[in-house]
C-alpha cells in the first residue's frame, strides 16, 4: 500500500494524464491524493456560477476517484509565470510533507501550457531527496492538449519510458473526464472522448495493452 501524490496545476490535468493510472493505484489498495494548484476565483475573472460549477465539477470528481485527501492552493490561473516562484514552492511543500507520499506525478516541463513549466520546477524543489526522503518514484504524465503542442526547438519531446496498462479503467477516466463539461469538446478537438482513447489505444500498441497510459520515470530511488 502506497501513499501516492498527483500535482494537477488545473483540474483536469490529473485525469488528462493520469486518471487510469490512478484508478488502478486506487483497486489496488494505494492511498491517492490530489493536489490542484490554480483555483477559480471572482479575482481571476471568473464569474459566481463558473466558480460555484468549478466546485461541483472537483466533489464529485473527487468522489469517483476516492481520493484520500484533495487539496487546493486556489492560485491564478495562466499566471503562475508571474509569482516568484518561492511562493508556489512554499505553498507546494506543507502539502508534500502533509501526505509523505512515495510515489508522486507531475506534469511534464516542456508543456505549451507556461502553468506546467512552473508547477513541474516548483515540485522539483519540494521534492529534493534530502529534505522528503519518503519519495521514492517522480514522474511525469502527459496532457493532451498540452504536451503535444510543445513545440519548444530545444526540447526532445515526451519520451515515455514507463507505461501503465489501465484497460479496465479507460472507460471510467473518460467518464470522469466529461464532467469537466467546459474542458471537454467534440473531436478534432483534442481534449474529445476519440482522442483520448486514440492516445491510449497508442500507448497500448507501444506496451502491449488495449490501452495505456505512458509517463516519463525522473527519479526512483530503491533501498
Amino acid at each position: 500500500m502506497k501513499n501516492v501524490l498527483v500535482v494537477a496545476p488545473h483540474a483536469d490535468d490529473e485525469s488528462l494524464g493520469c486518471g487510469g493510472t490512478l484508478l488502478r493505484h486506487r483497486a489496488e489498495g494505494d492511498h491517492i491524493h490530489w493536489l490542484i494548484v490554480t483555483g477559480m476565483s471572482e479575482a481571476y475573472g471568473y464569474s459566481p456560477e463558473q466558480i460555484a460549477a468549478r466546485k461541483r465539477e472537483i466533489e464529485k470528481v473527487a468522489d469517483l476517484y476516492h481520493f484520500s485527501s484533495v487539496t487546493e492552493l486556489g492560485l491564478p490561473p495562466a499566471q503562475l509565470d508571474a509569482l516568484p516562484l518561492g511562493q508556489l514552492i512554499g505553498a507546494i511543500s506543507p502539502v508534500i510533507n502533509r501526505i509523505a507520499p512515495q510515489w508522486v506525478y507531475v506534469p511534464y516541463r516542456n508543456d505549451a501550457h507556461s502553468d506546467h513549466q512552473v508547477v513541474f520546477d516548483a515540485v522539483m524543489s519540494a521534492t529534493k531527496s534530502f529534505r522528503y526522503p519518503f519519495i521514492k518514484r517522480l514522474m511525469t504524465y502527459e496532457t493532451l492538449s498540452e504536451t503535444d503542442f510543445g513545440l519548444k526547438p530545444e526540447d526532445g519531446g515526451f519520451r515515455p519510458n514507463i507505461y501503465v496498462d489501465i484497460s479496465q479503467h479507460l472507460d471510467k477516466k473518460l467518464d470522469i473526464l466529461d464532467i469537466f463539461s467546459s474542458e471537454m469538446g467534440e473531436f478534432p478537438f483534442p481534449r474529445s472522448r476519440k482522442a483520448l482513447s486514440a492516445l491510449a489505444a497508442l500507448r497500448g500498441v507501444q506496451s502491449n495493452a488495449e490501452a495505456a497510459e505512458a509517463f516519463m520515470l525522473l527519479k526512483e530511488i530503491n533501498q
